[in-house]
Protein backbone atom coordinates (compact mmCIF):
# COMPACT_ATOMS: atom_id res chain seq x y z
CA UNK A 1 0.00 0.00 0.00
CA UNK A 2 1.60 3.42 -1.07
CA UNK A 3 0.78 4.84 2.03
CA UNK A 4 2.18 2.47 4.53
CA UNK A 5 5.57 3.59 6.06
CA UNK A 6 8.63 2.62 5.01
CA UNK A 7 11.47 0.38 7.44
CA UNK A 8 14.01 2.09 8.60
CA UNK A 9 18.00 0.44 8.22
CA UNK A 10 20.35 1.90 10.99
CA UNK A 11 24.15 0.66 9.44
CA UNK A 12 26.84 2.24 8.91
CA UNK A 13 28.42 -1.31 7.77
CA UNK A 14 28.36 -1.51 4.02
CA UNK A 15 27.94 -5.58 3.82
CA UNK A 16 25.27 -5.66 6.26
CA UNK A 17 23.75 -2.69 4.65
CA UNK A 18 23.77 -4.93 0.88
CA UNK A 19 22.42 -8.27 2.83
CA UNK A 20 19.76 -6.23 4.53
CA UNK A 21 18.91 -4.38 1.17
CA UNK A 22 18.60 -8.00 -0.82
CA UNK A 23 16.00 -9.39 1.92
CA UNK A 24 13.81 -5.69 1.64
CA UNK A 25 13.96 -6.30 -2.03
CA UNK A 26 12.78 -10.16 -1.54
CA UNK A 27 9.80 -8.37 0.46
CA UNK A 28 9.14 -5.87 -2.13
CA UNK A 29 10.03 -2.34 0.54
CA UNK A 30 12.03 0.22 -0.35
CA UNK A 31 13.56 1.08 3.12
CA UNK A 32 14.76 4.33 4.25
CA UNK A 33 18.67 3.94 5.40
CA UNK A 34 20.88 5.95 8.25
CA UNK A 35 24.58 5.31 7.96
CA UNK A 36 24.68 7.26 11.85
CA UNK A 37 22.65 7.83 14.66
CA UNK A 38 21.71 11.63 13.97
CA UNK A 39 20.16 10.23 10.68
CA UNK A 40 18.56 7.53 12.20
CA UNK A 41 16.94 9.64 15.17
CA UNK A 42 14.89 11.88 12.34
CA UNK A 43 13.42 9.07 10.75
CA UNK A 44 12.66 6.81 13.90
CA UNK A 45 8.87 7.56 14.58
CA UNK A 46 7.82 8.20 11.13
CA UNK A 47 8.65 4.43 9.75
CA UNK A 48 7.01 1.37 10.24
CA UNK A 49 10.02 -0.69 11.31
CA UNK A 50 13.19 -0.25 12.26
CA UNK A 51 16.44 -2.72 11.93
CA UNK A 52 19.73 -1.35 14.08
CA UNK A 53 22.43 -2.66 13.01
CA UNK A 54 24.94 -4.20 15.78
CA UNK A 55 27.69 -1.71 14.39
CA UNK A 56 25.82 1.02 15.73
CA UNK A 57 23.85 -0.10 18.42
CA UNK A 58 25.92 0.85 21.59
CA UNK A 59 25.87 4.86 19.96
CA UNK A 60 22.43 4.80 19.51
CA UNK A 61 21.37 3.38 22.74
CA UNK A 62 23.28 6.25 24.29
CA UNK A 63 21.13 8.33 22.14
CA UNK A 64 18.05 7.37 23.68
CA UNK A 65 15.71 7.35 21.57
CA UNK A 66 12.05 7.51 22.40
CA UNK A 67 10.18 4.11 22.15
CA UNK A 68 8.78 2.96 20.06
CA UNK A 69 7.41 -1.07 18.31
CA UNK A 70 8.91 -3.39 15.59
CA UNK A 71 12.59 -2.39 16.57
CA UNK A 72 15.01 -5.06 16.09
CA UNK A 73 18.32 -5.58 16.00
CA UNK A 74 20.88 -7.05 13.53
CA UNK A 75 24.13 -8.69 13.12
CA UNK A 76 26.16 -10.85 11.20
CA UNK A 77 27.85 -14.37 13.06
CA UNK A 78 27.80 -14.61 16.50
CA UNK A 79 26.89 -11.58 18.80
CA UNK A 80 28.77 -10.38 22.01
CA UNK A 81 26.63 -9.99 25.62
CA UNK A 82 27.35 -5.79 24.85
CA UNK A 83 25.26 -5.96 21.79
CA UNK A 84 22.31 -7.43 23.85
CA UNK A 85 22.66 -5.17 26.67
CA UNK A 86 22.48 -2.19 24.10
CA UNK A 87 19.76 -3.45 22.10
CA UNK A 88 17.27 -3.23 25.40
CA UNK A 89 18.71 -0.08 25.82
CA UNK A 90 17.50 1.22 22.17
CA UNK A 91 14.28 -0.29 22.63
CA UNK A 92 14.44 -3.07 20.54
CA UNK A 93 11.85 -6.51 20.77
CA UNK A 94 14.53 -8.60 19.80
CA UNK A 95 17.87 -9.57 18.58
CA UNK A 96 18.77 -11.69 15.38
CA UNK A 97 21.62 -12.56 13.24
CA UNK A 98 21.98 -13.44 9.80
CA UNK A 99 22.27 -15.62 7.94
CA UNK A 100 19.89 -17.89 10.49
CA UNK A 101 17.76 -15.48 10.50
CA UNK A 102 17.25 -14.54 6.75
CA UNK A 103 13.47 -15.76 6.56
CA UNK A 104 12.10 -14.06 9.45
CA UNK A 105 13.08 -10.76 8.68
CA UNK A 106 11.98 -11.06 4.47
CA UNK A 107 8.62 -11.83 6.40
CA UNK A 108 9.16 -9.31 9.01
CA UNK A 109 9.50 -6.73 6.34
CA UNK A 110 6.95 -8.19 4.42
CA UNK A 111 4.64 -7.22 7.46
CA UNK A 112 5.85 -3.82 7.33
CA UNK A 113 5.29 -3.58 3.81
CA UNK A 114 1.71 -4.89 4.45
CA UNK A 115 0.56 -2.35 6.36
CA UNK A 116 0.83 -4.61 10.13
CA UNK A 117 0.12 -1.97 11.94
CA UNK A 118 -3.56 -1.36 10.68
CA UNK A 119 -6.12 -1.07 13.26
CA UNK A 120 -7.90 -4.48 13.48
CA UNK A 121 -10.78 -5.66 15.67
CA UNK A 122 -10.93 -9.19 17.55
CA UNK A 123 -14.26 -10.35 18.70
CA UNK A 124 -14.38 -13.58 20.71
CA UNK A 125 -17.41 -16.15 20.82
CA UNK A 126 -17.80 -18.46 23.36
CA UNK A 127 -20.74 -20.93 24.37
CA UNK A 128 -21.54 -20.97 28.23
CA UNK A 129 -22.84 -24.74 27.84
CA UNK A 130 -22.17 -27.15 24.93
CA UNK A 131 -24.85 -26.99 22.17
CA UNK A 132 -25.67 -23.15 22.71
CA UNK A 133 -24.74 -22.32 19.20
CA UNK A 134 -21.41 -20.52 19.90
CA UNK A 135 -20.10 -21.54 16.45
CA UNK A 136 -23.12 -21.03 14.57
CA UNK A 137 -23.09 -17.11 15.49
CA UNK A 138 -19.59 -16.56 15.09
CA UNK A 139 -19.97 -17.81 11.75
CA UNK A 140 -23.08 -15.60 11.11
CA UNK A 141 -21.24 -13.15 12.25
CA UNK A 142 -18.17 -13.21 10.40
CA UNK A 143 -20.49 -13.56 7.20
CA UNK A 144 -22.31 -9.70 8.56
CA UNK A 145 -18.69 -8.78 9.11
CA UNK A 146 -16.85 -10.19 5.63
CA UNK A 147 -19.65 -7.97 3.66
CA UNK A 148 -17.99 -5.12 4.84
CA UNK A 149 -14.23 -5.57 5.48
CA UNK A 150 -11.47 -8.36 5.41
CA UNK A 151 -12.89 -10.75 7.88
CA UNK A 152 -11.26 -14.27 9.47
CA UNK A 153 -12.93 -16.28 10.70
CA UNK A 154 -10.35 -18.57 13.10
CA UNK A 155 -11.56 -22.22 15.10
CA UNK A 156 -10.16 -22.29 18.30
CA UNK A 157 -12.50 -25.13 19.78
CA UNK A 158 -11.16 -28.41 19.05
CA UNK A 159 -14.38 -30.11 20.35
CA UNK A 160 -16.34 -27.53 18.35
CA UNK A 161 -18.28 -28.81 15.00
CA UNK A 162 -16.08 -26.91 12.47
CA UNK A 163 -16.76 -23.40 11.01
CA UNK A 164 -16.07 -24.93 7.71
CA UNK A 165 -18.23 -27.30 7.80
CA UNK A 166 -21.37 -24.60 9.41
CA UNK A 167 -20.47 -22.52 6.58
CA UNK A 168 -20.48 -25.46 4.01
CA UNK A 169 -17.04 -24.41 3.17
CA UNK A 170 -15.11 -28.12 3.63
CA UNK A 171 -14.24 -28.98 0.16
CA UNK A 172 -12.32 -25.20 -0.23
CA UNK A 173 -8.43 -25.83 -0.73
CA UNK A 174 -6.14 -24.08 1.77
CA UNK A 175 -4.02 -24.74 4.77
CA UNK A 176 -5.69 -25.80 8.42
CA UNK A 177 -4.53 -25.85 11.79
CA UNK A 178 -2.40 -28.86 10.64
CA UNK A 179 -0.22 -26.66 8.27
CA UNK A 180 0.64 -24.13 11.41
CA UNK A 181 1.29 -26.66 14.13
CA UNK A 182 4.75 -27.09 13.27
CA UNK A 183 5.49 -22.89 12.86
CA UNK A 184 8.68 -21.60 14.35
CA UNK A 185 9.07 -18.19 13.37
CA UNK A 186 6.77 -15.34 13.40
CA UNK A 187 3.90 -15.95 10.71
CA UNK A 188 3.77 -13.24 7.74
CA UNK A 189 0.18 -11.84 7.76
CA UNK A 190 0.15 -11.99 3.60
CA UNK A 191 1.50 -15.54 3.81
CA UNK A 192 -1.77 -16.11 6.30
CA UNK A 193 -4.05 -14.47 3.98
CA UNK A 194 -3.16 -16.06 0.68
CA UNK A 195 -2.93 -19.73 2.28
CA UNK A 196 -6.28 -19.74 3.53
CA UNK A 197 -9.16 -21.14 2.33
CA UNK A 198 -11.27 -18.47 1.49
CA UNK A 199 -14.56 -17.16 -0.37
CA UNK A 200 -16.86 -13.98 -0.63
CA UNK A 201 -14.31 -12.03 1.48
CA UNK A 202 -14.40 -14.38 4.16
CA UNK A 203 -11.29 -16.31 4.73
CA UNK A 204 -11.33 -19.26 7.66
CA UNK A 205 -8.60 -20.94 9.53
CA UNK A 206 -9.99 -24.13 11.14
CA UNK A 207 -9.26 -27.60 11.44
CA UNK A 208 -8.27 -30.89 9.35
CA UNK A 209 -10.43 -33.48 8.84
CA UNK A 210 -8.19 -35.76 11.32
CA UNK A 211 -7.79 -33.30 14.06
CA UNK A 212 -4.68 -32.44 15.36
CA UNK A 213 -3.68 -34.04 18.66
CA UNK A 214 -2.02 -30.99 20.18
CA UNK A 215 -2.50 -27.41 19.33
CA UNK A 216 0.46 -25.46 20.84
CA UNK A 217 -0.74 -22.36 22.35
CA UNK A 218 2.51 -20.69 20.33
CA UNK A 219 1.02 -21.34 17.11
CA UNK A 220 -2.16 -19.77 17.93
CA UNK A 221 -0.45 -16.82 19.81
CA UNK A 222 1.37 -15.90 16.00
CA UNK A 223 -2.09 -16.56 14.29
CA UNK A 224 -3.56 -14.14 16.22
CA UNK A 225 -1.16 -11.91 15.70
CA UNK A 226 -0.62 -12.31 12.06
CA UNK A 227 -4.25 -12.29 11.68
CA UNK A 228 -4.60 -8.77 13.56
CA UNK A 229 -1.84 -7.55 11.06
CA UNK A 230 -3.75 -9.05 7.69
CA UNK A 231 -7.60 -8.43 8.36
CA UNK A 232 -9.50 -5.64 9.76
CA UNK A 233 -11.70 -8.22 11.73
CA UNK A 234 -11.07 -11.22 13.21
CA UNK A 235 -13.53 -13.67 14.97
CA UNK A 236 -12.58 -16.26 16.98
CA UNK A 237 -14.85 -19.61 18.06
CA UNK A 238 -13.81 -19.89 21.72
CA UNK A 239 -12.92 -22.90 23.29
CA UNK A 240 -15.16 -23.10 26.58
CA UNK A 241 -12.57 -25.38 28.36
CA UNK A 242 -9.70 -23.47 30.42
CA UNK A 243 -6.22 -23.93 28.99
CA UNK A 244 -3.46 -22.27 27.15
CA UNK A 245 -5.02 -22.09 23.75
CA UNK A 246 -7.99 -20.44 25.81
CA UNK A 247 -5.66 -18.12 27.61
CA UNK A 248 -3.82 -17.17 24.90
CA UNK A 249 -7.38 -16.28 22.45
CA UNK A 250 -9.04 -14.16 25.55
CA UNK A 251 -5.81 -12.02 25.67
CA UNK A 252 -6.06 -11.00 22.27
CA UNK A 253 -10.13 -10.20 22.15
CA UNK A 254 -11.44 -6.31 22.15
CA UNK A 255 -14.99 -7.86 22.48
CA UNK A 256 -16.18 -10.99 23.63
CA UNK A 257 -19.82 -12.65 23.09
CA UNK A 258 -21.34 -15.27 26.13
CA UNK A 259 -24.15 -17.26 24.44
CA UNK A 260 -26.28 -19.14 26.76
CA UNK A 261 -29.42 -20.59 26.21
CA UNK A 262 -32.07 -19.40 28.97
CA UNK A 263 -32.71 -23.17 30.83
CA UNK A 264 -31.63 -23.54 34.49
CA UNK A 265 -28.57 -25.50 33.96
CA UNK A 266 -27.56 -23.84 30.71
CA UNK A 267 -27.48 -20.37 32.93
CA UNK A 268 -25.61 -21.67 35.48
CA UNK A 269 -22.76 -23.06 33.36
CA UNK A 270 -22.83 -19.78 31.90
CA UNK A 271 -22.16 -18.27 35.22
CA UNK A 272 -19.26 -20.31 36.05
CA UNK A 273 -17.59 -19.12 32.10
CA UNK A 274 -18.18 -15.92 32.91
CA UNK A 275 -15.96 -15.73 35.97
CA UNK A 276 -13.38 -16.71 33.58
CA UNK A 277 -13.91 -13.50 31.21
CA UNK A 278 -13.13 -9.99 31.47
CA UNK A 279 -16.21 -8.30 32.31
CA UNK A 280 -14.97 -5.13 30.86
CA UNK A 281 -15.20 -6.35 27.35
CA UNK A 282 -17.99 -9.34 27.22
CA UNK A 283 -21.69 -8.92 26.69
CA UNK A 284 -23.92 -11.75 26.35
CA UNK A 285 -26.54 -13.26 23.85
CA UNK A 286 -29.33 -15.64 24.75
CA UNK A 287 -31.11 -17.44 22.60
CA UNK A 288 -35.01 -19.03 23.20
CA UNK A 289 -38.16 -17.97 22.58
CA UNK A 290 -38.68 -16.68 26.59
CA UNK A 291 -35.10 -14.85 26.18
CA UNK A 292 -36.20 -11.55 26.12
CA UNK A 293 -38.93 -11.78 29.44
CA UNK A 294 -35.79 -13.28 31.39
CA UNK A 295 -33.14 -11.04 30.15
CA UNK A 296 -32.36 -8.65 32.78
CA UNK A 297 -32.40 -11.31 35.75
CA UNK A 298 -29.96 -13.61 33.50
CA UNK A 299 -27.44 -10.54 33.00
CA UNK A 300 -27.73 -9.57 36.65
CA UNK A 301 -26.79 -13.61 37.54
CA UNK A 302 -24.42 -13.47 35.00
CA UNK A 303 -22.90 -10.17 35.76
CA UNK A 304 -22.70 -9.12 32.24
CA UNK A 305 -25.06 -6.46 29.88
CA UNK A 306 -26.86 -8.55 27.63
CA UNK A 307 -26.83 -7.29 24.30
CA UNK A 308 -29.26 -9.20 22.49
CA UNK A 309 -32.04 -12.30 22.77
CA UNK A 310 -32.32 -14.26 19.84
CA UNK A 311 -35.77 -17.02 19.47
CA UNK A 312 -34.93 -20.17 17.66
CA UNK A 313 -34.81 -19.56 13.54
CA UNK A 314 -36.70 -21.97 11.56
CA UNK A 315 -35.09 -23.85 9.29
CA UNK A 316 -31.32 -22.91 10.31
CA UNK A 317 -30.47 -26.90 10.69
CA UNK A 318 -31.95 -27.54 7.28
CA UNK A 319 -29.47 -24.54 5.83
CA UNK A 320 -26.35 -25.88 7.33
CA UNK A 321 -27.18 -29.28 6.20
CA UNK A 322 -27.51 -27.68 2.86
CA UNK A 323 -24.42 -26.40 3.14
CA UNK A 324 -25.69 -22.94 2.24
CA UNK A 325 -24.38 -21.39 5.94
CA UNK A 326 -26.37 -19.76 9.00
CA UNK A 327 -27.66 -17.00 6.98
CA UNK A 328 -29.51 -18.39 4.61
CA UNK A 329 -31.19 -14.88 4.35
CA UNK A 330 -29.98 -11.58 5.69
CA UNK A 331 -33.46 -11.59 8.11
CA UNK A 332 -34.69 -13.20 11.24
CA UNK A 333 -33.18 -13.48 14.12
CA UNK A 334 -29.88 -14.45 13.62
CA UNK A 335 -28.88 -12.21 11.08
CA UNK A 336 -30.18 -9.59 13.71
CA UNK A 337 -27.93 -10.82 16.41
CA UNK A 338 -24.88 -11.28 13.95
CA UNK A 339 -25.53 -7.70 12.92
CA UNK A 340 -26.00 -6.36 16.72
CA UNK A 341 -22.86 -7.49 17.47
CA UNK A 342 -20.99 -6.35 14.61
CA UNK A 343 -22.17 -2.70 15.10
CA UNK A 344 -21.09 -3.74 19.20
CA UNK A 345 -17.38 -3.88 17.10
CA UNK A 346 -16.86 -0.23 16.28
CA UNK A 347 -16.23 1.45 19.54
CA UNK A 348 -13.08 -1.42 19.34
Amino acid sequence: MDDVPAPLLVTADERLLAELSRLAAAAGVVPVVAADVGAALRAWAGTSTVLVGADLVAELARARPSRRPQVHVVGAGELTDDVFREAIGCGAESVVTLPASESWLVELLTDAADGGAAASVTVGVVGGAGGVGATVLACAVAQVCARRTGTLLLDADPLGAGVDRVLGLEAVGGVRWDGLVHATGRISARSLREALPSRDGLTLLTWPVDRVGDLPAFAVREALSAAGRGFPVVVVDVPRQAGAIATEVLSHCDRLVLVTTVTVPAVAAAARVARQLPSATTVAVLRGSAAGSVAPEIGRLLGLPVLATMPDQRGLDEAIGLGVGPLRSRRGPLARTARYVAEDLAPA
